[in-house]
């Protein structure tokens, strides 16, 4: 469907029904195919969880949990409630994995609507077609996906609330563990380990610079001596590649071999959540995180010629089908545009083996809807991965590239050394035409077989291996998946999380790179709670979930089999480590301030060197990254007074800045509390109060300065920019990407 087109309504009954969804622009987005009688209402994401303040779940009855309504979702669910008591049907359509299922059994949880008032209906886009079809065929909340989900929250409640105050009190304060974020944490830890370990080594590659008999140049790589095939590491130095270029120097050289072979290419297959991530991340350099906000926009529907259009279907799929109606569209399109040549039928299979949430893979609603004419409808980010899900998709019902390779050895006339020179040539580009990638031609000049190569010039080049590279977010995609460790939907938060927990930090804004107290996190956990951080352990667990949402096994089981072992273990090491012994090593350097031995001690940001005659000598020195110490710089000290003990106050710098603090730390922990800053930003919550910079335990953060009366905050410093939908400020969140302060707007 076009956008700007005028659609029929879906007059499906003259009942009042109530059609609940996640969020307001795909209620929107839906509310355009249905007739009055119908109202379509948000729920703004999830309505229940397990409460913030508590581990809210009963391990002695069972793992019962314990759902609370969180404090911002309670006026929705108010109104939700009073719509659905009024109304003759309420349809839950809510997202059609897991998650989604969850949300709409949370509602009919607080609805109390009895089944007969009730129905569940899911489709994978947004279109008119896929709306009617879905109330054509509603269903009844599906238990099993439920339980799946529950048990996936309450598993990682029990690990986080258990594991992490261990962490704080055997290691540092503020620290966290989860059950799969300290396996990512752990990937991320053994490669840059595989990075400190590698032996970098010389080596030398030798080429030639030749001209045909037309006089034609090109450059061959010397390929084997004496039959003997070279590899990479063949010629270890200078010495050796000098030695090499004399021998070479001086010979007759002839075209002794041609070999042309033509290969074809094949399309990708249309893209699955994890290989959207990934090519969105090599190709765009979105975060996983970035891919699937966008994602969400694009499918939950963009405003077109003032009318809201569902682009994508829905990006939370492992499965590479795609539907008859698609195929038939994407053929017509191929044929009118580009030719019957560039025509395929070729089809793809899923392949995934947790293809649990997916019905068909990630493309457009419509083939027509080409990407550049909606450009203007879309920002950059959104173009982009438009562009990229389209062209995929299409590309995916083209038919191969052809290519022809070349392969020219070039020896000498005893044939002891040889040249060896490749090539290549696209002779149809077929699917490339869409979906252009790196290749591209390579043309040798024109040669005969055993006409002469005359020789220019023999060049030795000096090489060095290369450590294996960190990983972005395509490559710790790629492992996750194919580990078994973690799900599509669950790779993008768990990414992020490890990040914003201090564990990894992206370096040239895609490496990842993990931080000093990451180290000693892994370790004492691959130590003393291997299960926790084990691959094949984490893998095991994800297909128990699959195995609880096919109604294969019951969730209380599967949590009961990993909690009892993994608590008991917990209890015995509460008892059997200390702090000192995890976060204390000693040295052989002595304090240059009282003499006493120093000691590599380790805090909540990682290791530095202390005096073990802490608190009496309170000497520290910062460890830099090739092992050297250095001194810590004296805080400055200020003319006003502590007002709990009189001692001085000192200007100290922090992970979130500068504060004020007592010079008689640790014994007096006094911090002077600064007027809070303000942003000339009038609070878009309470309309009173105005925006300003606070400090918690955490960091900085900006609220409202009428708090308690007014909630209103955000992590993120907002700009002047206010949001089209809503009216709030816009923030730049730490990957740079622009985005609504307020927590209900999508």
């Amino acid at each position: 469907m076009l956008a700007g087109k005028i659609i029929s309504k879906i007059k499906h009954t003259k009942m009042k029904n109530l059609v609940i969804v996640e969020s307001p622009t795909k209620a929107k987005t839906i509310s355009k195919f249905l007739s009055k009688d119908f109202k379509v209402e948000s729920s703004f994401g999830h309505v229940r969880d397990l409460p913030a303040s508590k581990i809210g779940v009963d391990v002695e009855n069972n793992f019962e949990p314990t759902y609370t309504i969180p404090t911002k979702a309670k006026k929705r669910v108010k109104e939700l409630t009073e719509l659905a008591k009024k109304a003759d049907l309420v349809y839950f359509a809510t997202d059609e994995d897991r998650e989604g299922e969850a949300i709409s059994w949370h509602l009919a949880q607080i609805f109390k609507t009895p089944a007969s008032k009730s129905k569940r209906i899911t489709f994978h886009e947004i279109t008119e077609e896929a709306i009617k079809e879905a109330l054509d065929n509603p269903r009844t909340i599906d238990i099993n996906m439920v339980d799946s989900q529950q048990a996936r929250r309450i598993l990682d409640r029990l690990v986080g609330y258990k594991l992490s105050p261990f962490l704080w009190k055997k290691v540092a304060r503020g620290l966290s563990a989860g059950r799969v974020q300290s396996v990512v944490v752990r990937l991320v830890v053994e490669k840059e380990r595989e990075i400190q370990d590698f032996k970098i080594e010389e080596h030398w590659e030798i080429t030639g610079d030749f001209k045909t008999e037309k006089q034609e140049d090109f450059t061959a790589r010397l390929h084997k001596v004496s039959g003997k095939t070279l590899d990479k590491l063949a010629i270890k130095n200078e010495a050796e590649a000098t030695k090499l270029q004399e021998k070479l120097e001086g010979n007759d050289y002839y075209i002794s071999e041609i070999v042309k072979k033509e290969t074809k290419r094949n399309s990708n297959p249309p893209f699955t959540t994890s290989t959207l991530q990934q090519e969105a991340n090599r190709r765009l350099h979105f975060s996983a995180k970035q891919t699937m906000m966008v994602a969400q926009k694009l499918y939950e529907g963009i405003e077109i010629n003032g009318d809201s259009v569902g682009l994508i279907t829905y990006m939370r799929t492992d499965s590479t089908n795609l539907s008859k109606k698609f195929t038939a569209e994407a053929a017509d399109y191929i044929k009118d545009n580009l030719g019957k040549d560039y025509l395929s039928s070729k089809e793809f299979k899923t392949k995934s083996k947790g293809a649990q949430e997916a019905h068909e893979a990630i493309r457009p609603t419509a083939v027509v809807i080409t990407p550049e004419s909606i450009a203007r409808s879309l920002n950059d980010q959104q173009f982009k991965l438009y562009q990229l899900i389209w062209q995929r998709a299409v590309a995916s019902q083209m038919s191969p590239a052809r290519l022809e390779a070349t392969s020219v050895d070039i020896n000498t006339k005893d044939d002891k050394y040889i040249f060896r020179v490749s090539g290549q040539v696209i002779k149809f580009d077929g699917f490339l035409k869409i979906y252009p990638t790196a290749t591209k031609d390579e043309i040798l000049p024109q040669m005969d077989k055993n006409e002469k190569a005359e020789l220019i010039a023999i060049k030795p080049i000096q090489k060095f291996t290369q450590p294996p590279a960190r990983y972005s977010d395509a490559s710790l995609v790629k492992v996750l998946e194919e580990k078994g460790i973690g799900r599509p939907s669950t790779y993008a938060p768990t990414i992020a999380t490890v990040i914003e927990r201090g564990y990894a930090e992206r370096i040239d804004n895609r490496r990842l790179k993990p931080t000093e107290i990451a180290f000693v996190v892994n370790d004492l956990l691959v130590k003393h709670f291997a299960d926790i951080v084990d691959y094949d352990f984490t893998a095991k667990m994800e297909d128990n979930f699959d195995d609880i949402s096919e109604g294969k096994k019951k969730w209380q089981p599967v949590i009961k089999e990993f909690y009892e072992p993994f608590n008991q273990n917990l209890m015995a090491k509460e008892q059997e480590l200390t702090k000192k012994e995890i976060t204390e090593e000693k040295t052989d350097e002595k304090c240059d301030k009282c003499g006493s031995d120093m000691v590599i001690k380790v805090g909540r940001f990682g290791k530095f060197l202390a005096c073990s005659n802490y608190p009496t000598c309170k000497n520290t020195k910062k460890i830099l990254s090739n092992g050297q110490t250095e001194e810590r710089a004296e805080p400055q000290k200020l003319d006003e007074k502590c007002p709990e003990c009189g001692s001085h106050l000192v200007l100290r710098t922090g992970r979130y800045g500068e504060f004020k603090g007592c010079s008689n730390y640790p014994k007096c922990k006094y911090i002077k509390n600064e007027a809070a800053k303000d942003l000339n930003l009038k609070c878009p919550q309470c309309k009173d109060g105005n925006v300003v910079t606070k400090r918690s335990k955490k960091g900085v953060f900006y609220g409202c300065d009428t708090y308690p009366k007014c909630d209103f905050a955000t992590w993120y410093k907002p700009l002047d920019t206010k949001c089209e939908k809503c009216g709030y400020p816009m923030c730049e969140d730490k990957n740079g990407n622009i985005k609504c302060t307020n927590k209900i707007c999508k």
